[in-house]
């Protein structure tokens, strides 16, 4: 029996996983702690992966050598690009897994991981010593009283810290439904120093499909294309940018259904009995993911609200009821969803309930996520106040390999914000802090055309190579898809052609207009009513050139190439200023820096400069009630 580690990791949902696995491939001893061997991964609300910005997330976690997108990819049972009809910097894959499966694959991927440990116990607390600059993490010890050490600790608790569960008046502890929660350890954090607070978060009943009236509902459908012989196509359809990942599982429809003025009327005469409205919950929840009876009550003027039917599985009845969150008493769900057509006969298989636990100020950590109290201590995942398991998933990721590189005495990763949505989201949590679980966004990053989902693995794939992490498969597939764009953007960018009469009467068709002469193929397809789609069948030159590329990675290149000639202006601008805000994450403020001293900034400012304490003038400027003024101020200092 092994007791001595680099890395411990405690707790297995999607942070610990990737945290794990992050920091064993970086050449870690490591132990991953979890109460149950059996739920790693788990898909406590949803069963999918991906979504606005999510999806942007994941595309970057599996570009930097992650697993998140390969097992979401090969456990999928739909695939979807969402906002199509905007532009290409809001695009966002999402896909339906199938829970069970999900859940398999991480466990194999974890049991096949060399060098990971995994170990079946509740942690209970971390054991601490005193080092040269205050306390250090090092080990944890388990509730059947083992002790582990290690050179770093990676916390992942989720929502189990101090977990209660609401189901009506009716309270439970847990972490989530049937899993004890975890007592101890927030206790043993907040003597240390580090800030302790509650949150709140639900999930929608789940309903027995055999017992749902399609004919009253609307299939929704993936994007994978049937063909003729009745096959489907889905190779370009997926999240992982290695090859040799593919979907295989059968696709399955989703299904709409909408509320109606009878179900609001059913949850309004029972508010009396939601813990969201009798101060039984007094914890703050997710205000982009509300629950259906804070709908009714912020939207009163809305006589229906949208739902989607989501599977569970390729096989199972079980299904999702995405956009009814709840925790109404389960006698009030079951008669308000009973109320709309095509659930009349539902049968619930568990009704939705609301959860609490305990998250730490996310300003009290660094950008590795190294805590700033506890030496050697990493925290990941909701316990830092977000939501959603691709924030989970990355913020696990770099906890994982900064946990890893700082054991072995390396420098850390941090990204940028014109780098990565990881970049994003961990500087957003370490700048700014929580008063609401965290949840991502395209509008929070300010390069949203610099970080699109098409080219992740462009922006990372070199970072997560050099670091040990994305193997050279994955790199050499990142430097040939590259290739191929860049050659076939170039081609469009020197290559005209004489526009034949058929070309000549779809331009105007479309409202173009006539071409006087010959034309460069790339100032057609940044016409906004034209691109390659449209124009190969016209253009036999473009037909030939893109035939030419590799079948199974055409459309993943034709369209990189096609954002990139359409979109070229906006790009060139975003990165100069990029570039510009890249000047002021060059400015390093000293560590002993006393801004209490320096009474020319704001009152507010010096005491949020004290309490957050910048690494850089860039992060500086991005702290709520820091002034413009004030950065000036330091930068004059600094200078002189």
């Amino acid at each position: 029996m092994k007791f001595e580690y680099d890395v411990i990791v405690v707790g297995a949902g999607h942070a610990g996983c990737e945290a794990a696995v992050a920091a064993a491939r970086l050449g870690c001893s490591t132990l991953l702690v979890t109460a149950d061997m059996n739920r790693v991964a788990q898909m406590s609300c949803n069963p999918a992966i991906g979504g606005i910005a999510k999806g942007q997330i994941v595309r970057e976690i599996d570009a930097l050598g992650g697993q998140t997108g390969v097992i979401a990819d090969r456990t999928a049972i739909q695939f979807r690009m969402l906002n199509r009809s905007k532009g290409p910097a809001v695009w966002s894959p999402r896909v339906q897994s199938d829970r069970t499966r999900f859940i398999d694959e991480w466990r194999k991927t974890l049991d096949e991981t060399p060098g990971l440990h995994i170990f079946q116990d509740m942690a209970v607390d971390i054991s601490i010593e005193d080092a040269e600059d205050g306390p250090a993490a090092t080990g944890v010890r388990t509730a059947l009283g083992f002790e582990f050490k290690a050179k770093r600790v990676v916390l992942t608790a989720g929502t189990f810290l101090n977990g209660l569960m609401h189901f009506g008046r009716t309270q439970i502890e847990g972490g989530r439904i049937s899993e004890v929660s975890s007592r101890g350890l927030s206790d043993r954090l907040g003597e240390l120093g580090i800030n302790v607070g509650r949150m709140k978060t639900g999930t929608p009943a789940r309903i027995d499909g055999s017992t749902i009236d399609y004919s009253q509902t609307v299939a929704q459908s993936g994007d994978d294309v049937r063909l003729d012989d009745g096959t489907v196509r889905r190779d370009f359809h997926k999240f992982s940018y290695l090859p040799d990942v593919k979907r295989t599982l059968p696709p399955r429809d989703c299904y709409i259904v909408h509320t109606s003025p009878e179900v609001h009327q059913t949850l309004r005469d029972n508010l009396a009995d939601s813990p969201l409205y009798n101060g039984q919950i007094k914890s703050i929840g997710p205000r982009y993911c509300p629950s259906i009876e804070t709908k009714i009550v912020t939207f009163a003027d809305k006589e229906s609200h949208q739902l989607f039917l989501e599977p569970e599985g390729e096989t199972t009845h079980e299904f999702y009821i995405n956009g009814f969150s709840s925790s109404l008493p389960w006698q009030v769900q079951v008669e308000a969803l009973t109320r709309i057509p095509a659930l009349r006969d539902v049968q619930l298989y568990r009704p939705g309930y609301a959860i609490e636990y305990d998250f730490f100020d996310p300003t009290q950590l660094r950008h590795t996520l190294e805590s700033k109290v506890v030496e050697g201590l990493y925290l990941a995942g909701q316990v830092n106040g977000t939501t959603g398991y691709e924030e989970a998933a990355a913020q696990g990721l770099m906890a994982g390999i900064n946990a890893a590189r700082s054991a072995k005495g390396l420098e850390p990763v941090v990204l940028g914000r014109d780098q990565a949505y990881i970049g994003v989201l961990i500087d957003d949590l370490v700048t700014k802090g929580v008063d609401e679980p965290y949840r991502m966004f395209t509008s929070r990053a300010e390069f949203r055309i610099l970080l699109r989902q098409d080219d992740a693995d462009l922006r990372l794939t070199p970072l997560g190579h050099e670091i040990g992490l994305a193997d050279d498969a994955r790199y050499e597939a990142m430097k040939s898809k590259y290739s191929e764009r860049d050659a076939l953007v170039e081609w469009c960018e020197s290559t005209s052609v004489r526009p034949t009469e058929e070309l000549q009467d779809y331009l105007e068709s479309v409202g173009t207009g006539r071409l006087a002469g010959r034309v460069k193929i790339a100032e057609l397809l940044r016409r906004p009513q034209l691109d390659f789609e449209k124009l190969i069948p016209l253009i036999p030159a473009l037909g030939a050139r893109c035939s030419e590329m590799e079948q199974d990675r055409r459309e993943e290149i034709v369209e990189s190439a096609e954002i990139l000639i359409k979109y070229k202006g906006y790009i060139e601008r975003e990165r100069e200023s990029a570039e510009r805000m890249a000047r002021l994450e060059r400015v390093r403020i000293p560590d002993g820096m006393d801004f209490g001293e320096i009474l020319a900034i704001s009152t507010e400012g010096r005491q949020k400069l004290s309490r957050i304490r910048p690494e850089t003038i860039g992060q500086a400027s991005r702290i709520p009630g820091v002034s413009p003024s004030d950065i000036n101020v330091l930068l004059v200092m600094l200078r002189n």
